[in-house]
């Protein structure tokens, strides 16, 4: 294929007209007419609406006429496509005193730049200030609100969110004003510092830099690089390499594929360059700016797509969409604000016709574009994919890989790990991957297999697996390609890191209630989605009491009471925990995505544990009820031990199905496979039943007794059993446990117990969660 150009060469351009000078730099194409949106605007009437317009062809500027009513004017001549010259004369509309522009050529580099970014005039966001404005002498408000003193047009940005405040001694400070996302000096979240030369204040995408007797601002418009340098992860304490000295340049606007054999270290690579697990020894510099080290500020900025789905599958699109833009978003960003960008991104996508439908009756290319459609809410610069063409026919493999063509061309670079050799030729750059996570190619896709000397790429692979002795990557690095792609491709200079790096976590959001509210509703509508599920919960309290019912009977008596009481501890561990095994496992990979873009995990938890609790609590009272009202319960006096009998016994059930909820939870957190939580869910209701003390003794029994205290429905059942006084209707060896007597005080121990047990299940549930968690999160 031809190469596309991946970076113009071109110097940056000034027009100078009649209200102004406009800036334009390569990589965009500028747009002049009477449209208000234009980026050069001219109010008369001789202007069409979309006249013409700038763009950067390689090493120059051209100005090509959109086919205008009054024509476009070049040093008195009219033109279709033209050259720009600097000092050159251009008319827009009449030829002697039309609109007038003059290209005035590159303007001179500002001397002065951010001290943390490495050679900023080869980035896209450091090249030159967005706006410069003299140093305030007072406090300037910064924030997204119209009234802010620096307003911030940024929706990751707070309306109130910072403040620059000057001190009289001449100095500076910011102060965060708590903001949703965090303020950042030199990459790292501040609650309040002082500012020195050079520093860089991050707010959302934009950068604010104090140089001189200027305060200069940088927005970082999505047209960035990426350079990657000598990257090495190894495990086994070093004696496996999983990533051997990786390095490549990704310029802006670049669609970048990474592929190899199994094995090879592109999912290592993956995790590396989005900061889920950094490389141990490397470098990777963020438009210049040390990815690693201002994680916590740029993390905001990097897209990640995996795999599998990472959204509810049970919403809408839209609705899916909704949800992540209220989690994602400050707190103080307007409903309208969130539903104009959730419908630009499904206009982007193409999502229109299918936002009402289920994400789940999606094709899985479409499913796709709805995992994207997530990520590009917060507009982020980098976007990395791990294998979305994975068992998609050769047709959507194409319509996906074309998407992501589209998605470079728009102004983001987009690197993706992929399997599919079937549509290489739509990206600019194509990484290869060798066993033990060498370079085996860099450089244009349609190079690298007359490269390898293979005509196809399965051949390419099977060599890969079978030539183990070949230097694939010593061939690549002593070729021409690598002096050119890499050696001389006018990247970053090398910024040298010899020890491992530990990246900064994210700093806490300060809308937890906000997020537990937002992920309460969502999981509200996710249960209430799932028909099925629905149908089980709703079902299994009659079906548990009903049996129950028919064990006891009119009366609790010696025939009937032991096994009444214990049915409804069966009932109540099933109900809290078939509610709760599966609810973590299954929705792994939207939990690991959300927590690495700043989800606190208490948040999370708590939005499980309220729905599901008070789902559990009302299916126990459902169960006690349906089983035993009515039913004479036959109590001392008819009296319980605090309360009403059947009260007492309600209240135990729903405690024991709390609890049970919460150990489903843990047993979800536990496990790495939906699969195997059902043969856990059987496992544990038959440890209920054997140790809950109905079936064997377990007073005095050394090592049975202990091991019976973990177990909830021990404790459940003896709070049960004692509200009737099961010993005195029962009469024998196993009534007589001390846990069973009808006394305030035992059935006051028995129940804190139970709760004790509750905080114990959901301690270690928040312990557990944090294995899932990309390493940077794990605190």
């Amino acid at each position: 294929m031809a190469e596309r150009p991946v970076a113009p060469t071109a110097p940056e351009l000034v027009l100078e007209t009649d209200t102004g000078s406009t800036v334009m730099s390569p990589g965009r194409d500028y747009h002049v007419g009477r449209d208000p949106l234009s980026d050069i605007v001219f109010d008369d009437a001789r202007v069409s609406w979309h006249h013409a317009v700038l763009r950067c062809d390689h090493d120059h500027w051209t100005l090509a006429d959109r086919h205008s009513t009054n024509g476009t004017y070049a040093d008195g001549r009219r033109i279709e496509e033209w050259e720009v010259r600097p000092g050159s004369e251009i008319r827009f509309g009449n030829p002697a005193d039309g609109p007038r522009a003059v290209p005035a050529g590159a303007p001179p580099p500002t001397p002065d730049r951010p001290s943390a970014v490495s050679l900023p005039l080869l980035t896209g966001t450091f090249r030159r200030p967005t706006s410069v404005r003299p140093l305030p002498v007072r406090t300037v408000r910064i924030g997204r609100a119209p009234d802010s003193d620096l307003v911030v047009d940024d929706l990751t940005v707070s309306r109130r969110h910072a403040e620059l405040r000057a001190h009289a001694d001449g100095t500076y400070e910011i102060a965060d004003v708590g903001s949703h996302n965090g303020t950042y000096l030199n990459g790292r979240p501040v609650t309040r510092a002082t500012l020195g030369p050079g520093d860089i204040v991050g707010i959302g995408h934009s950068a604010f830099c104090l140089v001189g007797d200027e305060l200069q601002e940088y927005v970082d418009t999505g047209e960035v690089s990426l350079d990657v340098q000598e990257l090495t992860v190894a495990v086994d304490r070093g004696r496996k390499i999983l990533l051997d000295g990786v390095s490549f340049p990704v310029q802006e606007k670049c669609l970048l594929a990474v592929v190899g054999p199994s094995g090879a270290g592109k999912s290592t690579l993956l995790n590396a360059l989005t900061g889920q697990r950094p490389a141990d020894h490397g470098t990777v510099l963020y438009d210049g700016r040390d990815l690693y080290r201002d994680y916590a500020e740029l993390r905001q900025r990097i897209g990640l797509v995996p795999q599998d789905d990472i959204l509810h599958v049970q919403l809408t699109v839209r609705s899916a969409l909704t949800y992540a833009a209220e989690l994602r978003f400050p707190e103080d960003t307007a409903k309208s604000e969130r539903v104009q960008r959730v419908e630009e991104v499904i206009r982007e996508l193409g999502l229109e016709q299918r936002a009402e439908q289920p994400v789940h009756s999606l094709s899985g290319g479409q499913r796709k574009r709805v995992s994207v459609a997530l990520e590009l809410l917060t507009k982020p610069s980098l976007l990395f994919l791990d294998e979305p063409t994975s068992g998609l026919d050769p047709g959507m493999d194409r319509s996906v890989m074309n998407m992501l063509r589209g998605l470079a061309d728009d102004g983001r670079t987009v690197i993706v790990v992929t399997h599919s050799v079937l549509s290489l030729d739509v990206c600019d750059r194509l990484l290869v991957l060798a066993p033990g996570g060498r370079t085996a190619w860099f450089g244009p896709p349609g190079d690298a297999l007359g490269f390898f000397g293979f005509e196809e790429w399965p051949e390419a692979f099977e060599a890969f697996e079978r030539d183990t002795g070949r230097d694939w990557a010593g061939e690549y690095r002593a070729s021409s390609y690598h002096r050119e792609y890499i050696v001389n491709s006018g990247a970053q200079p090398r910024v040298p890191r010899t020890g491992p790096v530990a990246l900064a976590p994210p700093p806490r959001p300060r809308s937890w209630g906000a997020q537990f509210a937002t992920l309460v509703r969502r999981y509200a509508a996710v249960l209430a989605a799932d028909r099925t599920f629905l149908a089980i919960m709703i079902g299994l309290p009659f079906v548990m009491g009903a049996m129950a019912r028919a064990v006891a009977g009119s009366k609790l008596t010696v025939d009937t009471a032991t096994n009444a009481l214990l049915t409804l501890c069966v009932g109540g561990v099933l109900t809290g925990a078939a509610n709760a095994v599966r609810e973590l496992v299954k929705e792994r990979v939207v939990y690991r995505r959300e927590r690495a873009v700043g989800l606190p995990r208490s948040a999370y938890v708590m939005s499980k544990v309220a729905v599901l609790g008070v789902l559990t609590v009302l299916q126990a009272v459902v169960l006690t009820l349906v089983g035993l009202a009515g039913v004479d319960l036959n109590a001392p006096r008819g009296d319980g031990v605090l309360l009403p009998p059947l009260l007492e016994i309600t209240v135990a059930v729903a405690v024991l199905a709390f609890t049970a909820m919460l150990l489903g939870l843990l047993i979800s957190a536990l496990v790495r496979k939906e699969e195997v939580t059902m043969p856990l869910l059987v496992l544990l209701t038959v440890v209920q039943v054997v140790f809950c003390g109905a079936l064997l003794k377990l007073n005095g029994v050394p090592g049975l007794e202990q091991f019976a205290w973990l177990v909830p429905s021990r404790w459940a059942l003896g709070a049960m059993a004692g509200t009737v006084d099961l010993g005195r209707i029962v009469p024998g060896t196993l009534t007589a446990d001390p846990f069973f007597r009808h006394s305030a005080g035992v059935w006051l121990r028995n129940m804190i117990m139970l709760v004790v047990l509750a905080a114990v299940f959901g301690s270690a549930l928040s312990r557990l969660l944090r294995r899932h968690e990309p390493a940077v999160t794990r605190r």
